[in-house]
């Protein structure tokens, strides 16, 4: 009798750029843990937005060993977020029950993830989120001080405009319901780092249950984020800006201007949003 699965499939979105010298361990360690421990289905989509490195030869030559795991190669820049939207809409095609995604890094332990998944599977949100703003959340390697500063100044600001009550909005490790990712998927429109807000937006806008959890974390030597902190934040900001008008009565009135956006953003080398067929984003 051929095994019954008791877990909901789940597919793992992994978005990656530039990540030959770290992935394999993570994607190793990934594969490995769910064929031991998860008994539902599991796949792993690495999402590579616009790698100039050998980012995909590595996933390629991993898949060989791992027929769960499969690159989804985009040769120009897409932004994390744009990785995400398309990795979100393999899922929606794929119908996995659950969707979920961390950072190609490894900050996000295969077991931590899998400590997120058993809250979604126990129907207690639609969508799980780790937070490393909890105090019972177990921090292995803290950010440097100027990060954390940054971070809770953008935290501020989001809470300021949007009142989510969500201590942690960008920490990668997300976890989402298919019934709530197939109504929100069409609004999914930043590109950039703030995509986490723009997810998580759009589901307490249609009414789906958020629920935050402690996480163990590991933050990584070698962040992009780190690196270019100053500009990446004023691209985050520029964001959470723009998602704020966009669920104002003003937006339309801001439609002369789109193009200037999308020059000011490509100005600061970072992706602009995607166009919405909507007034939304």
């Amino acid at each position: 009798m051929a095994d019954v699965k008791t877990q909901p499939s789940l597919l793992l979105l992994i978005p990656a750029y530039n990540e030959e010298e770290r992935i394999e361990p993570v994607l190793r360690d990934y594969a490995e843990y769910f064929r031991t421990y998860y008994d539902g289905e599991f796949r792993a989509v690495v999402v590579l937005n616009g790698c100039c490195d050998n980012t995909l030869g590595i996933v390629e030559r991993v898949a060989v060993e791992f027929p769960e795991i499969e690159p989804l190669n985009f040769e120009d820049p897409i932004g994390k977020g744009g990785a995400l939207i398309e990795g979100f809409k393999r899922a929606a095609e794929a119908e996995a029950v659950l969707t979920g995604y961390v950072d190609a890094d490894g900050a996000t332990s295969a077991k931590a993830l899998h400590e997120l998944i058993k809250h979604c599977v126990a129907g207690e949100a639609d969508c799980v989120i780790g937070s490393r703003w909890l105090p019972q959340s177990v921090l292995h390697q803290n950010q440097t001080k100027l990060r954390r500063i940054f971070s809770r100044g953008f935290h501020i600001i989001v809470e300021l405009f949007f009142w989510l009550g969500i201590k942690d909005t960008q920490c990668p490790a997300k976890l989402v319901r298919r019934e709530a990712l197939e109504e929100v998927i069409e609004s999914l429109r930043i590109a950039d780092l703030a995509f986490d807000v723009n997810l998580l937006v759009s589901l307490k806008r249609k009414g789906y249950k958020i629920k935050e959890m402690p996480i163990e974390w590991t933050d990584q030597l070698g962040s992009k984020v780190t690196t270019n902190l100053w500009r990446v934040s004023l691209v985050m900001f520029l964001s959470v800006v723009r998602l704020r008008l966009v669920y104002s009565p003003f937006y339309t009135w801001l439609r002369p201007f789109r193009p200037l956006e999308t020059w000011l953003y490509l100005k600061l080398n970072a992706p602009p949003p995607r166009p919405a067929r909507d007034s939304h984003p």
